[in-house]
C-alpha cells in the first residue's frame, strides 16, 4: 500500500499505527452531557478520533417513512422521525463537542447522510467527513463532500466491487484524501459475514489509498486480524455501558475494551518487525539454557580418534553447536578432555 492521508495533523500510512476511530454515532441518547463524557473516555483509551452522526432527518425521510411507527425497546420516539429527532445534535451542541474535543486532544468529525449535513458540518470546518455504507451508491452527496477537500473515509457495507470502484471513480479527480474502509452491514456481524480478504483486494485494485475496516463484530479480535491484512484505519462502535438503551450499544465497546484494541493494535504494529531474521540480545538468556553443546562423554585421552560414543549432547549452550556433530567424528584429540568439557575445533586435527 502506498497510499498515504493525513487526518487533523495525523499521518495514515503503511508505516503507522492503526488510526482507530471511536464511533460514538447516536449511542449518547441525544444527551450532550453523556457526549461529552464519552469523548472524554475515547480519549483517555487511546483512540486517535471520536465520530458522529448528523441528519436532516425532514429532509432525509420521506413522509411516510418520517411518520411510520416507531414503538420498541429501543425507540426513543413514537414515530421514525421523531426517534431520529429525539438523537439529533444541533449547532449549540456541536461547537461544545468540538471545543471539548479540542481540549482532550482527541479529533472529531461526523458522517453527514445528506446535504443539509454536509453543510452544516462544514460550516463547524470538521476535519474530516465518514460516510455510511448507506450512500456507497449516492455518488451526488459523495462528489458534494469530496469538493470539501478533507479526508474521506467511506464505508462499503453491502456494496459489490463495482458500487466500490463508482465511488473511487467519483471521488477521486476531485479529493485523492480517501480511505475505503471495507464493513459489513449486519449488527452484530458475525466472523463468518466479514470477509476480512476484501481489505486484500481493496489494497491491490486501489494501490493509491488507504484501506481500513468499519468493525461491526462483537469484539477486538478482528480488528487485529484488519491490521495484519493492511487495514491502517478501524472505526468500532463505542459506549459507556453496553446495557444502555439503543440498537448499537450491545457490540459498542466499552471505554476498556477501546483501550485493549488499541494497545493490541499498536502492539501488533510493533510485532511486524522488518522481516529480517536474527537472534535477539533479549533471547541470549534464556537461549542459554535451552541450547545444546558438544561435550566429551567421558574422559577422553590426547590423540583419542573421536567416535559416536565419545559425544555427548547437552546444555547450557556455552559450545559447540550440535549441527557440528558430523564435522567432528572422526578426527583426533590434541589434548586431553575431561568428561562433560567442550569439544572445540581448534583441540581436533
Amino acid at each position: 500500500m502506498t497510499g498515504r492521508i493525513d487526518i487533523d495533523g495525523t499521518e495514515v500510512s503503511e508505516r503507522t499505527d492503526c488510526y482507530v476511530v471511536a464511533e460514538v454515532g447516536c449511542n449518547h441518547a441525544g444527551d450532550v452531557g453523556v457526549a461529552k463524557q464519552m469523548l472524554t473516555h475515547a480519549s483517555f483509551s487511546g483512540a486517535n478520533a471520536v465520530k458522529l452522526q448528523k441528519r436532516n432527518n425532514a429532509e432525509l425521510f420521506t413522509k411516510e417513512m418520517f411518520d411510520s411507527p416507531y414503538i420498541n425497546r429501543n425507540s426513543f420516539g413514537d414515530t421514525y422521525g421523531m426517534h431520529r429527532e429525539a438523537l439529533e445534535f444541533g449547532r449549540e451542541e456541536y461547537v461544545e463537542l468540538k471545543q471539548h474535543a479540542i481540549q482532550l486532544g482527541i479529533t472529531m468529525f461526523a458522517t453527514p447522510f445528506d446535504f443539509s449535513s454536509v453543510d452544516f458540518l462544514a460550516d463547524l470546518e470538521m476535519p474530516a467527513y465518514k460516510t455510511a455504507s448507506g450512500d456507497i451508491t449516492n455518488i451526488p452527496l459523495l462528489k458534494y463532500i469530496a469538493e470539501i477537500g478533507k479526508p474521506m473515509l467511506v464505508s462499503t457495507g453491502g456494496a459489490t466491487i463495482d458500487d466500490v470502484q463508482r465511488a473511487y471513480d467519483a471521488i477521486m479527480p476531485i479529493n485523492k484524501r480517501l480511505c475505503i474502509l471495507q464493513c459489513t452491514s449486519s449488527y452484530p456481524a458475525e466472523p463468518e459475514e466479514l470477509n476480512l480478504r476484501v481489505i486484500e483486494t481493496y489494497r491491490q485494485r486501489f494501490p493509491d489509498i488507504v484501506v481500513g475496516l468499519s468493525d461491526h463484530q462483537n469484539g477486538i479480535a478482528m480488528a487485529i486480524v484488519a491490521y495484519m491484512l493492511g487495514a491502517r484505519v478501524v472505526e468500532k462502535h463505542f459506549t459507556l455501558n453496553r446495557a444502555w438503551k439503543g440498537t448499537d450499544q450491545a457490540f459498542s465497546l466499552e471505554a476498556e475494551g477501546m483501550r485493549k484494541l488499541v494497545r493490541d493494535l499498536q502492539r501488533a504494529r510493533v510485532a511486524l518487525g522488518d522481516g529480517f531474521k536474527r537472534t535477539l540480545l533479549e533471547e541470549s538468556g534464556p537461549l542459554y539454557k535451552m541450547r545444546k553443546k558438544l561435550v566429551a562423554s567421558r574422559q577422553l585421552p590426547t590423540d583419542h580418534k573421536l567416535e559416536r560414543d565419545d559425544v555427548a549432547i547437552k546444555a547450557p549452550g556455552d559450545g559447540l553447536a550440535p549441527y557440528h556433530l558430523e564435522d567432528i567424528i572422526g578426527k583426533r584429540t590434541t589434548r586431553e578432555f575431561m568428561t562433560d568439557e567442550n569439544l572445540t575445533l581448534e583441540a581436533l586435527t
